[in-house]
């Protein structure tokens, strides 16, 4: 899986020292790390004073996640990589695609509640149609959902019924249409 979210992390002492961390740490994949106390434990081999200078920490960076949503000047970087982690997208190639179609669409604070509020289920009301446009998913549904056979089928517009899909909660993005019920 190549689902690599990383952040490179900075504190606010070293930063206003202007001493050699003042640069923030390396690059860290989120998918190396089970849990915060392995990132804590990699910046103290890197040097910062987590009870001392460095202990205010901020995001400086990200990478893995195509969206400006994401405000790295004030996010915490235990909160970020909390929400990443019980979000399931580091082990999940569907929800990774999932939560950059959203992102594309969405806020990164209106994802990051519904991972609040239902955890790894996030997703559960929301649908990926990888790679098809709203026309695609128009004409899957009333191949589905409707018996259109003869000459009904070539008076039916499926542009307009697209259009309107786009009225009830699709979306279409870069990775394909997103339904949010």
């Amino acid at each position: 899986m190549e689902n690599n979210i990383r952040m490179v992390i900075g504190s606010w002492g070293s930063y206003n020292e202007c001493n050699e961390r003042s640069l923030g740490s390396k690059w860290l994949d989120l998918s190396d790390y089970e849990d915060w106390s392995e990132i804590v434990k990699e910046l103290e081999e890197q040097g910062f004073e987590l009870n001392g200078i460095d202990e205010e920490l901020f995001i400086q960076d990200v990478d893995g996640i195509d969206t400006p949503g994401i405000k790295c000047d004030y996010e915490h970087p235990k909160h970020f990589f909390e929400i990443i982690t019980q979000s399931g997208v580091l082990n999940n190639d569907y929800k990774f695609e999932i939560m950059q179609a959203y992102l594309e669409v969405r806020s990164f604070k209106e994802w990051e509640g519904l991972i609040e509020k239902y955890e790894d289920s996030w997703d559960m009301d929301i649908n990926l149609y990888t790679n098809q446009s709203m026309i695609d998913v128009a004409y899957n549904i009333v191949e589905e959902c409707y018996n259109l056979e003869g000459p009904l089928a070539n008076y039916f517009d499926y542009e307009a019924f697209a259009r309107d899909l786009s009225y009830d909660g699709y979306t279409e993005t870069t990775y394909g249409v997103l339904e949010i019920r």
